[in-house]
């Protein structure tokens, strides 16, 4: 499983690198209209979710652990469709869809780190993706009457962040493709899970 990992690590260098675009997009043109950011939040959503399945299915390889981001990456979909076909929503509901995404896609990173702490190192950073997904989603649903102008700052920093976080795993896995021993599954450096 982690050499089909360590082999695919660009998939998870893609979806880390659109992040930081979509953050650094947002973060300097925090006076966009919303309907701007509904359609690019659509666009992140939907491109996110199919690197998401591609990923999972590229290595499902007769093993569960795939699951969990291939549902991820489904609900990423239809979100991101969701948006990009009905983009006349209101703020409040974009935050919903938002928050729900973002909530949705970091269960499904922590339970996919969770699976894979036994057999790679640095497994950390995807499940520390995943918690900062789920306490972004929560923190929007908890102050839905933030402004606009937080929002999208909010919004573009947990993307940059989370995008940093993505692109570190994908690094770490191209160095185990490249080194087995220097990033060596943790059952093989005697590491107990």
């Amino acid at each position: 499983m982690v050499e089909i990992l360590a082999r695919n690590w660009g998939w998870v260098l893609l979806r880390g690198i659109v992040a930081v675009l979509f953050g650094v997009f947002t973060l300097f043109n925090p006076a966009i209209a919303l309907m701007t950011l509904v359609l690019l939040f659509g666009a992140y959503a939907l491109l996110d979710g199919v690197f998401m399945v591609v990923w999972a299915i590229v290595n499902r390889r007769g093993r569960p652990r795939w699951v969990a981001l291939l549902v991820g990456g489904l609900l990423g979909i239809v979100i991101g469709i969701q948006t990009l076909v009905t983009p006349n929503i209101t703020a409040v509901a974009l935050l919903a869809i938002i928050a729900a995404w973002s909530i949705m896609v970091g269960i499904a990173e922590f339970v996919a780190a969770v699976k894979l702490r036994k057999m790679l190192t640095g497994e950390w950073m995807l499940m520390l993706a995943g918690l900062t997904s789920v306490a972004f989603g929560v923190l929007l649903f908890a102050r839905p009457a933030l402004g606009f102008l937080a929002v999208v700052l909010l919004i573009g920093a947990y993307a940059i962040f989370s995008g940093i976080l993505l692109a570190a795993l994908a690094f770490r896995l191209r160095s185990w493709g490249r080194s087995p021993a220097s990033a060596a599954p943790r059952a093989q450096q005697g590491v107990p899970a």
